[in-house]
C-alpha cells in the first residue's frame, strides 16, 4: 500500500547528458562502456524519449527551478562570470516551494542561475549548497600556459546554508573537477540521512558534474572501460547513479522517493569532450533535436507507471508543476507558470502528454517551435561551432520521415496547415507576455515584473455603499 506520508524528492540532473549516451537510449557498449544501473532503473519507471530541455546550461536550470521559460526570467543565456545576472529575488524556485512546505532541502553541485548575494540557492529555500558558482569549464585554467593566477580571476567552489553568507571554499581545480562528485555523494548522503532520523521530508536537487567538460574519470574508473575517458567516465556516471540508488534503499526510503534522473540540455561539442545525439544530429546550443532531446526517467514505486516508455513531449518547466502536485504543494498563481502538470499522463491515467508543443530559443533569439512531430524551423544552426543562419521563411520538418533533419529545404509535403498549430502556440505566448513582460537580462536583484504588482483589493475598489449591496 502507497505511503500517505509526503513524498520524498531527489532529482539528478546530468550536465550535457547527449541522447545518444546510455544503454536504454540506444548507446551504452555503442559509446564504450554499458550503463546497467540506469538501464534497470527505466525498466523500474517512465522513460521519456521526447524530453525537451533548453538549449543551454543556465536556461534549463532556470526552467527547472521556477517552472518558466528561461526568456521570462532573463537567464536565456549563460552569463558572463563579473556581470550582474541570476535570477532576481521576486521568483519563486522549487527550493523556496519545498521548503516552505516544512521540507528539508539541498543543493548538490552546480546552480548557474545566480552568482551573488541574493541569488545564490540558499537564497531561494535551499537549506545547504556546495558547488561551483558557474560551471566545470573554469577547471581549464590552470592548464592553460596564458593563465596567471596573480593577476587572473581565480575560481572556486562555493557553500552556504540558509540564512549565512555564502562562503568561498575550495579551489575549482582540473583534479577537484575530476573527484567532485565523491564529495556530492558525501554531502548528499549525510543530508538524506539527517532528514529520514527527523522523519523530515526531503528535496535532494544533486547536480552531478558529468558529462560536462572536462570531462576525465576518477582514478577508480580510469581505464575500467578499456575504451578511453569518455567511456570511463560514463561508466563513473552509471556507478554515481547507482550508490544514489543504493542509498535510498538502505535508508528504507524506496517507496517513499520520487527519483528524476534527467539532463540538462544536449551533447558536449568540443573535441575530446564530444557526446552524441545518438538517433539525432546536433549539438546543445542550437535548435536541432539533440539540443532538443536528453535523456529522462522517472520512478516512483506505486505511483509512477512501470516500464513504460512514451514518445509524447515533455518539456523541462513540466517538472516545475508536476513535482509540486505530487507532493500536495500549490504552485504560485501570481505569475506566468508555463510547467504543464504531466501527472496524470506519468501515472499512466492517460496517454497523452498535457503538453503538445512548446517554443524554443538559443539565447535571446526564437529558433523555431515544435509542435507534435513537425518543427518549424526560424533559424538554422546544426552544431554549437556552426554559424546560426536566420530563415527568409518558416521550414517545417517531420520528425518521423526525417528525424535527422537533412531535407528542411526540400520537403515532400509542405504541411503548411501546421502553421494554424504553431500560430496558436506563439501568439498564447504572446498573450502570456502581455499580461507580464519579460524580465530583461542582467535585472536589478530587485527587479519585479509589472503585472506581479498586487492589485488593489476589492475593498479598495469599492465604495462602502456598494460593499453593503447598493448600486
Amino acid at each position: 500500500m502507497a505511503s500517505l506520508r509526503p513524498p520524498n524528492v531527489v532529482y539528478f540532473h546530468v550536465d550535457n547528458l547527449g541522447y545518444g549516451e546510455l544503454g536504454c537510449y540506444g548507446g551504452g557498449i555503442l559509446r564504450g562502456a554499458a550503463t546497467p544501473r540506469i538501464d534497470s532503473f527505466a525498466t523500474e519507471g517512465f522513460r521519456l524519449t521526447n524530453y525537451a530541455p533548453e538549449a543551454q546550461c543556465t536556461p534549463s536550470r532556470t526552467a527547472l527551478m521556477t517552472g518558466r521559460y528561461a526568456i521570462r526570467t532573463g537567464n536565456h543565456t549563460v552569463a558572463l562570470a563579473g556581470t550582474e545576472a541570476g535570477i532576481v529575488a521576486w521568483e519563486r524556485t522549487l527550493g523556496d516551494l519545498f521548503s516552505e512546505a516544512g521540507y528539508a532541502t539541498m543543493c548538490m553541485g552546480k546552480w548557474h542561475i545566480g552568482d551573488s548575494d541574493g541569488r545564490w540557492p540558499t537564497d531561494h529555500g535551499f537549506d545547504e549548497w556546495y558547488g561551483p558558482p558557474h560551471s566545470y569549464d573554469e577547471a581549464f585554467w590552470e592548464t592553460d600556459p596564458w593563465y596567471d593566477p596573480e593577476r587572473d580571476p581565480v575560481s572556486y567552489m562555493m557553500e552556504g546554508r540558509k540564512g549565512e553568507k555564502t562562503r568561498k571554499a575550495d579551489r575549482l581545480t582540473w583534479d577537484l573537477k575530476r573527484n567532485v562528485d565523491v564529495e556530492y555523494k558525501r554531502r548528499a548522503f549525510a543530508f538524506m540521512e539527517a532528514a529520514a532520523r527527523a522523519s523530515r521530508p526531503f528535496l535532494l536537487y544533486f547536480n552531478h558534474s558529468l558529462m560536462h567538460m572536462p570531462v576525465v574519470p576518477r582514478d577508480e574508473y580510469r581505464g575500467r572501460s578499456g575504451n578511453g575517458d569518455w567511456a570511463d567516465s560514463l561508466m563513473q556516471l552509471d556507478g554515481d547513479f547507482g550508490d544514489l540508488l543504493d542509498k535510498i534503499d538502505a535508508l528504507g526510503l524506496r517507496d517513499d522517493a520520487i527519483v528524476v534522473f534527467a539532463g540538462d540540455n544536449g551533447n558536449e561539442e568540443m573535441l575530446l569532450n564530444r557526446g552524441t545525439g545518438g538517433y539525432f544530429d546536433g549539438s546543445y546550443f542550437t535548435g536541432r533535436e539533440a539540443s532538443l532531446r536528453t535523456p529522462c526517467i522517472v520512478r516512483w514505486p506505486g505511483r509512477i507507471a512501470v516500464n513504460r516508455t512514451s514518445n509524447e513531449i515533455v518539456h523541462i518547466t513540466d517538472w516545475f508543476t508536476t513535482l509540486l502536485n505530487l507532493a500536495g504543494i500549490a504552485a504560485p498563481g501570481d505569475r506566468e507558470i508555463d510547467g504543464k502538470d504531466q501527472a496524470p499522463f506519468l501515472r499512466g491515467e492517460q496517454e497523452h502528454s498535457n503538453r503538445d508543443g512548446f517554443i524554443f530559443w538559443n539565447g535571446e533569439r526564437m529558433y523555431g517551435v515544435k509542435w507534435q512531430n513537425f518543427k518549424m524551423v526560424l533559424v538554422d544552426q546544426k552544431y554549437a561551432t556552426d554559424p546560426a543562419l536566420p530563415l527568409n521563411s518558416p521550414h517545417v520538418i517531420n520528425l518521423i520521415v526525417d528525424p535527422k533533419e537533412r531535407e528542411p529545404f526540400n520537403p515532400v509535403y509542405l504541411h503548411s496547415w501546421t502553421m494554424a498549430h504553431f500560430g496558436r502556440l506563439l501568439r498564447d505566448f504572446h498573450d502570456s507576455v502581455a499580461r507580464e513582460p519579460l524580465i530583461p537580462a542582467g535585472a536589478a536583484l530587485g527587479h519585479v515584473p509589472e503585472r506581479a504588482q498586487a492589485p488593489p483589493s476589492l475593498s479598495d475598489r469599492l465604495s462602502p455603499r456598494q460593499l453593503d449591496g447598493d448600486a
